[in-house]
């Protein structure tokens, strides 16, 4: 796993578990407010676009996520 496949599978992962725990229609339904962790997240990957700054990123190369799949 590379950094940028962690990234999009971290946001994708917290938006569809933010979703299910803030939307009335869901089993899982917490709170209204956990929609706003949703929104954090896009604002987060609509920054990340721009700027190509990512706070998970930084993060996951600390830990010893390589940045790109070295070719055989």
């Amino acid at each position: 796993m590379t950094v940028d496949r962690l990234i999009r599978i971290f946001a994708g992962s917290f938006i569809l578990l933010s979703l299910a725990l803030g939307v009335q229609a869901s089993p899982l339904f917490v709170s209204p407010w956990w929609l706003a962790f949703t929104a954090f997240v896009g604002a987060n990957l609509l920054q990340f676009g721009f700027t190509n700054v990512c706070p998970l990123g930084w993060i996951l190369k600390k830990l010893g996520v390589p940045e790109t799949r070295v070719a055989c």
